[in-house]
C-alpha cells in the first residue's frame, strides 16, 4: 500500500481546476462577469498609478504606499484571474504542478504584503496626525521605502513557509481541486494523509498576520480618534478624519474576507463558501480600492481634474 502511494505521488504532475460547476451557458456569463471585473481591475489600478505618478502634488508617503496598494491589487488579481477566465471557455482546466505551486506563491506573496501595507497605511496616518510636526522625519523616503520593503519581506517569508509545508503534502493521484485557482484549503482536502500540522500552521500564520497588523491598526485609530475628538471645530475634525475615510473602508473589506476564509478552521471543510469569499478578495477588492480611493478622495479627484484640464489645453 505504501509503495502504491508513494507511486501515485510521484506520477502527479498536474492538477485539475474544477471551477464553478455549472452548464456550458452559466460559465459564458461568469466569463463575461469576470472580464468586466478584470478589465476594470487593470484600468482602475493603472490609472490611479498614472495619477499618482503625473501629479507632483500627489508625490507624498500617503500616495507613496497608495501606489504600492494599487501594484499589489494589479498583480495579485492578474495571477489568478487570467486562468480562471481561461478555465470558463476551455474543456482543458489543468494547470501543471509547478505552474499551481507557483500560482499560490504569488498569490501568497502579494496578498500577505498587502496585508503589512495596510498596517504601514495606517501607522502613516497615525503620524501626519498625531504628531504632524514630526511627520516628514519619520516619513523620509528613506523610511517609506524601508517600510514597504519590509511589507514585501514579511510577505514573501509568509509566502515560503506556506508553499513549502502545503507542496509538501501527498496527493496520491487525486488531483481535482474543488476551486478556480490553486489555493491551500483545496489543496488540503485532497491530500491523502494526515493534515493536522499544514492546518495548524495556516491557522498560526494568519492568526499571526492578522493580529500584529489589526493590532498596528486599532492602536493608530484610537490615538487618531482621540487626536481628531480634541480639534474644536466640527469642519477640522471632519477634514482630518476624512483623509482616513478610505483607509478604513478598504482595511474592513479585507481584513473581514481574509477572516472568513483563512482564520477560521471551519472554512477550510466549505469549498462553495471558500469559493465565494475567494470571488471577493481576489476581485472585488481589487477592483473596489481606486475607486473607493478616488471617489473618496478630494485630492485624487482634483488630481484627475488637473490632469485632464492640461489635456484639453494642450489639445
Amino acid at each position: 500500500m505504501k509503495s502504491e502511494l508513494n507511486r501515485n505521488y510521484s506520477e502527479l504532475t498536474e492538477f485539475i481546476l474544477l471551477g464553478f460547476r455549472t452548464s456550458p451557458e452559466v460559465q459564458i456569463l461568469l466569463f463575461l462577469l469576470f472580464l468586466l471585473i478584470y478589465m476594470v481591475i487593470v484600468v482602475g489600478n493603472i490609472s490611479l498609478l498614472v495619477v499618482i505618478k503625473t501629479d507632483s502634488r500627489l508625490h507624498t508617503p500617503m500616495y507613496f504606499f497608495l501606489r504600492n496598494l494599487s501594484y499589489l491589487d494589479l498583480c495579485y488579481s492578474t495571477v489568478i484571474a487570467p486562468k480562471t477566465l481561461a478555465t470558463f471557455l476551455s474543456k482543458d482546466k489543468r494547470i501543471s504542478y509547478n505552474g499551481c505551486a507557483t500560482q499560490f506563491f504569488f498569490f501568497a506573496l502579494f496578498v500577505g504584503t498587502e496585508g503589512f501595507l495596510l498596517a504601514v497605511m495606517a501607522y502613516d496616518r497615525f503620524s501626519a496626525i498625531c504628531s504632524p510636526f514630526l511627520y516628514t522625519v519619520r516619513m523620509s523616503q528613506e523610511a517609506c521605502v524601508h517600510l514597504v520593503s519590509g511589507s514585501y519581506i514579511c510577505g514573501c517569508i509568509n509566502s515560503m513557509i506556506q508553499t513549502g509545508f502545503t507542496f509538501s503534502l501527498r496527493f496520491c493521484g487525486e488531483n481535482r481541486l474543488d476551486h478556480f485557482f490553486c489555493d491551500v484549503p483545496a489543496l488540503i482536502k485532497i491530500s491523502c494523509v494526515d493534515t493536522f500540522v499544514n492546518e495548524i500552521v495556516l491557522f498560526i500564520l494568519s492568526a499571526f498576520i492578522i493580529v500584529t497588523t489589526t493590532t498596528v491598526i486599532l492602536v493608530s485609530y484610537v490615538y487618531i480618534l482621540s487626536t481628531v475628538l480634541k480639534i474644536p471645530s466640527t469642519h477640522g475634525r471632519n477634514k482630518t478624519f476624512s483623509t482616513c475615510s478610505s483607509h478604513i473602508t478598504v482595511v474592513s473589506l479585507f481584513y473581514g474576507t481574509v477572516f472568513f476564509m483563512y482564520a477560521q478552521p471551519g472554512a477550510i471543510s466549505s469549498p462553495e463558501k471558500s469559493k465565494v469569499i475567494a470571488v471577493f478578495y481576489t476581485l472585488i477588492i481589487p477592483m473596489l480600492n481606486p475607486l473607493i480611493y478616488s471617489l473618496r478622495n478630494r485630492e485624487v479627484k482634483n488630481a484627475v481634474k488637473r490632469i485632464l484640464l492640461r489635456k484639453i489645453s494642450f489639445h
